[in-house]
């Protein structure tokens, strides 16, 4: 059976993913309003939110694979 937090890991970190390739491809004038960075009329793309969304992607994929680890029967 998985673990909740293996899924909800994955869960997290395919959102955080989405999240990034939105602030690359997205300039700072159009991103949602309530997403960090948002700046009226801006033209330039927020790279450094863009890599901090991919780097807690990674962590949350790395943390689901080393939990779903089948524990070791005493």
């Amino acid at each position: 059976m998985t673990k909740p937090i293996v899924l909800a890991a994955i869960v997290l970190g395919v959102v955080f993913l989405g999240l990034c390739a939105y602030y690359f491809v997205t300039p700072a004038g159009s991103l949602v309003t309530f997403l960090p960075g948002y700046e009226a009329g801006a033209t330039g793309h927020h790279t450094k939110h863009a890599i901090v969304a991919l780097v807690v992607a990674l962590v949350l994929f790395a943390l689901a694979w080393f939990q779903s680890k089948p524990s070791k029967a005493a």
